[in-house]
């Protein structure tokens, strides 16, 4: 038996926003994109999360990025993301899913992110999580710029294929590792391993979890802004409540694998 390792999606698992769309004010504020792209692209977003979730709605998803970014320079890019992190993306992070990370590291499993977001926005966030195996969409790249070609797009069975080539490199036994995700599209994802879970589930996702008999977990530090104006503010985890949460999460799956196999047999 290899050793396991944990898979996380990142957009509304591990961070309570779109990482794509987080950007979007520098890159409009840098010339990058235009009001008419904000808007397409708010819209692009809104298809995938209310029904966009087939093959089809994330192809074209895929094709409008890889035709916005066309002519960016990569360096640009790295640039806006690494100076606006801190105000864009770390104040979003859920404490729950950051234990929940640093629970699996403890255990001595490697933790994977898995986004199809762009590798040069991932990867930096991925880093100021201690995570340093990232799987994320990436784009040609031609003298510094994007030629509006997409060489991989990290989703539905891509997403798949990636985590199955990387076990093979590393030895991991994926029906003892973890994977999570809020989204229907990761379906696949979560399918490939021992251990899924379904993090703040969209309406498919849940369903399907309901099905399965998959494990839920509802991240709610930091609440949503929507959320902050009819309710309290949360009050701030401490170390050891996170590393509390983080034993109970992996305890709760582990529990629920136990149960269904008692009852398969």
């Amino acid at each position: 038996m290899g050793r396991s390792a944990a898979f996380f999606d990142l957009d509304k698992t591990v961070i309570a926003k779109s990482s794509a769309l987080a950007f979007g004010k520098p890159f409009y504020r840098d010339g990058l994109i235009n009001r008419r792209d904000v808007i397409k692209g708010a819209y692009s977003k809104l298809l995938l999360r209310m029904g966009g979730s087939d093959e089809q709605g994330m192809a074209r998803t895929r094709d409008y990025l890889a035709e916005l970014c066309q002519g960016w320079s990569v360096e640009q890019v790295q640039q806006i993301v690494r100076e606006t992190l801190d105000e864009l993306i770390n104040p979003y992070v859920y404490a729950e899913a950051a234990a929940l990370i640093q629970g699996h590291q403890a255990a001595g499993r490697d933790v994977v992110m898995v986004s199809g977001s762009g590798d040069e926005m991932v990867r930096p966030i991925a880093e100021a999580l201690g995570i340093t195996d990232v799987i994320a969409s990436r784009m040609v790249v031609r003298d510094g710029r994007y030629t509006g070609e997409v060489e991989f797009y990290a989703a539905g069975e891509n997403k798949v294929v990636e985590v199955q080539k990387l076990a093979a490199e590393r030895g991991y036994d994926l029906s003892t590792s973890f994977a999570y995700s809020d989204s229907v599209t990761d379906v696949p994802l979560l399918s490939c391993v021992g251990f899924p879970t379904a993090v703040n589930p969209d309406r498919g996702l849940r369903r399907v979890a309901a099905e399965r008999g998959w494990p839920t977990l509802e991240f709610r530090y930091p609440v949503p802004l929507s959320r902050r104006w009819r309710e309290r503010p949360a009050v701030p985890l401490t170390a050891a409540v996170l590393a509390a949460v983080a034993g109970v999460a992996v305890g709760l799956i582990l529990y629920g694998k136990a149960r269904r196999a008692r009852a398969a047999t």
